[in-house]
């Protein structure tokens, strides 16, 4: 090697030591003793074709299956650190919203998410099949899996809406018509703080007619043990609590003191994926084929992976520690079935695929800390009308409390059919295009209710110091006309969906062939949103004997029903320099859906007493613009890979959610009107260093901020302030200037793999590290109504290290590894947030060590 290729190995060192995980961040062949040194050629089907990554003029990460196996990840919150320009907000394993290049606004909390939160900004395939849902990330267990690809920045010309930012695609291994083979996989180990883990895989490839007809079918199962403790906690009502209207203002004598004994657990929090998927293939002859797949995944998460600092009563809690009164669990299951026909017509290529999901979601959540919050003490807290005599007079009023303890739960079912019909001409054409048409039909029922009643039920109308049953209006739709329990303050029953038609083309012209190429592509959309059902609270419902719909607001009757559509687009330049050196512009737009409010009552008096703010009905959709220059390079004879891209997002009319019962009433709502801009660059450096020494590394850079400060605006045609700045309580937008949530300005990642023969056996070393810098939790300028002293939701999450080592060996079919995840047991903070009225604090897993086993056949 001489010294000026030892200077250009050593900068492309530096370049990818600051950096992180790939956008096609293929491992190098496990045994490269079978053949050459070169870095691994991935296939990606990001345009609709089948292409090397290389050629793509897009950034992508593509987590192959072998590189899945050498980081033993398999779920998403496994590997979302591998991937440096790729953030989640959430409350744990499916429950997180998705967010890259730093497109964030933040998370709220996942109650009531059916109903009223916006649609998240990338979207997640389970290979053709979209299958987004507000605030819950459909969490696959990666098992047989052949890649997973991310592909960033806007794609809404050949994936649509929810495809704003970019995509999560996780890609199935499909049947082999020629062979018979299969793999079986298990592990243990343990948790630092918590409890083991065991997980194991079988997967099988059968053909049963040679050259015609084969079946493929993996089943896991994989439990992970808990490491959130629930330690002894008190609520003791203060007067400080910012809900104590009913009481008197101040807290009654003998109010009673909740404890969470019978609560009291270690590792509440184990976690458990359960499924199988089964696959079809049936080769018709040389120009058709079909294929069929079905899967079943049930997760079921306990407890909560959060830390609370302090308990609801402002003591100090121990790290990995919360004070919960209440039982938690998150379960949530889905089924699949998707169908894809392949053939020709004349030289054209056909493609129909479709698919129906539909995923059930139930979980309950300690809600206890709402308890000091405004209106909770509606629920709780009564005085009594009935005069007491004695020697010295008549007694004033008495006031008492009931228990403070609350939860909630959340009951979803998500269904989500699409068909998609393309076109395409040959690969090798000079001008080559692709035409599709797409249809969708999304539906999800969403049932909450809050539990936060301990006044009695009223046997008589009129009777003092209860609340009524609650049920559904009549005219309004609901999944559950039942009356309501006891203890049910709240529930949202609401259906909410949407059906879209699009039709899509690119078109690819190579002007100088093989070096030149212009692509341009549009697709027309057009959505029709509707929602129905009610929200019912116990207000109105004061002295009523139920069942009582006196605090019902049925949203029938507003015939909520909403039409957009146009055109989103997309442009490409990618120049060839070398056959192993490109160089592209891309220019592309994303967008996503609207929605509805479940009201659109008013608040904040103005100087005349009337409303000035009205909660708008409906919010519109957003919209994001992409400028991106990149290159993918390969050098030294396809040892070292270099990539990167520079790139400007313009983000317009972006979908806030708002929470502030103080100034905006006790119901969350989405508006529009905050404009942002992001300016970013992302870098990956593979490196086959020498024979059997690999290094691989990326990171992002992003800086964010907001362009313009929309205010809420008087929105009441009878004020005397109609259609100025609301300047009575702080821009709940934020300023010019403000960064975006969930949007660390730096990311990063390096992995180190050495790999060598030791006699028969196959050994390897491998040592890794991440890093994310600091972030905020949401944007905005809203009050919090966590007891911790906080005055904004926006908590400032530290940056965090985490370091990763894993050694194995293999012979023949068998290979065996020892895995450390987190060895220096970080405790990271993912996302920190007060929506369940208390600071809690997302918690990265501690340090895990397990053992892993394979056989293949």
């Amino acid at each position: 090697m001489n010294s000026h290729r030892k200077l250009s190995y050593a900068i492309a060192a530096i370049l990818g030591g600051t950096a992180a995980g790939g956008f096609a961040t293929a491992a190098p062949a496990a045994d490269s003793s079978a053949g050459s040194d070169e870095i691994q050629e991935i296939t990606v089907t990001a345009q609709r074709r089948a292409e090397s990554a290389q050629n793509v003029p897009i950034s992508i990460q593509a987590l192959t299956a072998e590189t899945l196996k050498q980081l033993s990840v398999a779920t998403f919150d496994d590997f979302v650190k591998y991937l440096p320009n790729v953030t989640s907000a959430g409350y744990g394993p499916g429950q997180n919203l998705i967010f890259m290049r730093g497109l964030s606004t933040g998370a709220l909390g996942t109650e009531g998410s059916g109903t009223d939160a916006n649609f998240p900004n990338v979207a997640v395939y389970l290979d053709d099949q979209s299958a987004q849902m507000p605030y819950r990330n459909l969490d696959i267990y990666a098992a047989d899996i052949e890649r997973v690809e991310v592909l960033e920045g806007p794609q809404g010309t050949l994936f649509g809406a929810g495809a704003q930012a970019g995509v999560v695609r996780y890609i199935t291994n499909k049947p082999k018509l020629d062979v018979t083979e299969g793999n079986v996989n298990a592990g243990y180990g343990y948790t630092s703080h918590g409890d083991p883990n065991s997980n194991v895989d079988a997967t099988i490839n059968l053909p049963l007619i040679a050259d015609t007809l084969a079946v493929r079918a993996v089943i896991y199962d994989d439990n992970r043990g808990g490491y959130i403790n629930n330690v002894p906690a008190t609520f003791t009502r203060k007067n400080t609590d910012l809900g104590l209207y009913y009481a008197g203002g101040s807290v009654p004598p003998g109010s009673p003191v909740l404890s969470n004994a019978n609560q009291v657990a270690n590792a509440i929090n184990p976690v458990t994926y359960q499924g199988i998927r089964g696959s079809l293939l049936w080769k018709i002859n040389e120009d058709w084929n079909v294929l069929l797949a079905q899967s079943y995944q049930n997760m079921n998460a306990q407890g909560v992976f959060y830390q609370e600092p302090v308990s609801t009563d402002g003591v100090p809690l121990p790290d990995l520690s919360v004070g919960l009164f209440n039982p938690s669990y998150d379960k949530d299951r889905f089924e699949n079935t998707a169908w894809t026909v392949n053939g020709k017509i004349g030289d054209l290529s056909a493609v129909y695929t479709g698919g129906y999901l539909v995923r059930n979601v139930e979980q309950q959540m300690d809600y206890t800390a709402y308890s000091r919050g405004n209106y909770a003490d509606f629920y709780q807290c009564t005085v009594s009308d009935v005069p007491v005599y004695h020697q010295y007079g008549v007694q004033g009023p008495t006031y008492s409390c009931g228990s403070p303890s609350a939860y909630w739960r959340d009951v979803q079912k998500n269904t989500h059919q699409n068909h998609e019909l393309r076109l395409s001409t040959p690969d090798d054409w000079r001008t080559r295009g692709i035409i599709g048409a797409f249809w969708e039909n999304f539906q999800v029922d969403d049932n909450t209710d809050w539990f936060y009643k301990t006044l009695p039920n009223c046997t008589f109308t009129g009777e003092a110091s209860c609340i009524g049953d609650l049920i559904p209006p009549p005219n309004a739709t609901s999944t559950n006309p039942n009356v309501r329990p006891d203890n049910d303050s709240f529930f949202d029953d609401v259906q909410r969906g949407y059906k879209q038609y699009a039709f899509f083309g690119s078109g690819d012209f190579d002007i100088i062939p093989k070096a030149l190429t212009i692509t341009a592509g549009t697709r027309y959309y057009h959505f029709a949103n509707t929602e129905t059902g009610s929200d019912v609270s116990g207000f109105g419902c004061q002295n009523v004997a139920g069942p009582c719909t006196n605090g019902a607001d049925p949203l029938n009757p507003k015939n909520l029903s909403t039409t957009y559509s146009g055109f989103k687009s997309r442009a490409n330049l990618t120049w060839h320099v070398t056959p192993d050196a490109m160089l592209y512009y891309t220019w592309s737009q994303g967008f996503r859906p609207g929605g509805f409010n479940r009201d659109s009552t008013g608040h904040l008096k103005g100087p005349d007493g009337l409303d000035q703010y009205y909660v708008p009905q409906a919010f519109t959709p957003d919209e994001l613009t992409n400028n991106e220059i990149g290159w993918k390079t390969e050098w030294f004879d396809h040892s070292l890979l270099f990539n990167g891209a520079v790139y400007k997002e313009q983000w317009n009319n972006v979908q806030l959610q708002f929470f502030d019962p103080a100034s905006l009433g006790n119901l969350s709502f989405v508006a529009n009107g905050a404009n942002y801009q992001v300016k970013g660059v992302e870098t990956q450096v593979i490196w086959r260093v020498t024979h059997g020494l690999s290094v691989q590394g990326s990171a992002s850079w992003n800086s964010s901020e907001q362009t313009n400060s929309p205010y809420l605006v008087d929105n009441n045609p009878l004020s005397v302030n109609f259609g100025k700045p609301i300047l009575s309580v702080p821009n709940p937008y934020g300023t010019i200037g403000s960064p975006l949530a969930q949007s660390p300005p730096f990311e990063a990642n390096l992995r180190v793999r050495y790999e060598w023969t030791l006699s028969a056996y196959q050994a390897f070393v491998q040592l890794g590290g991440q890093h994310i810098a600091h972030s905020l939790s949401v944007t905005g300028n809203v009050p919090t109504i966590a007891p911790t002293g906080s005055t904004h939701q926006a908590f400032d999450q530290p940056g965090y290290s985490t370091y990763d080592a894993s050694l194995g060996i293999a012979k023949d079919n068998w290979n065996v590894s020892l895995v450390g995840q987190n060895i220096t047991d970080t405790r990271g903070l993912s996302f920190i947030s007060a929506s369940e009225a208390i600071e809690t604090q997302t918690v990265i897993r501690p340090r895990t060590v397990g053992l892993k086993f394979g056989y293949k056949f």
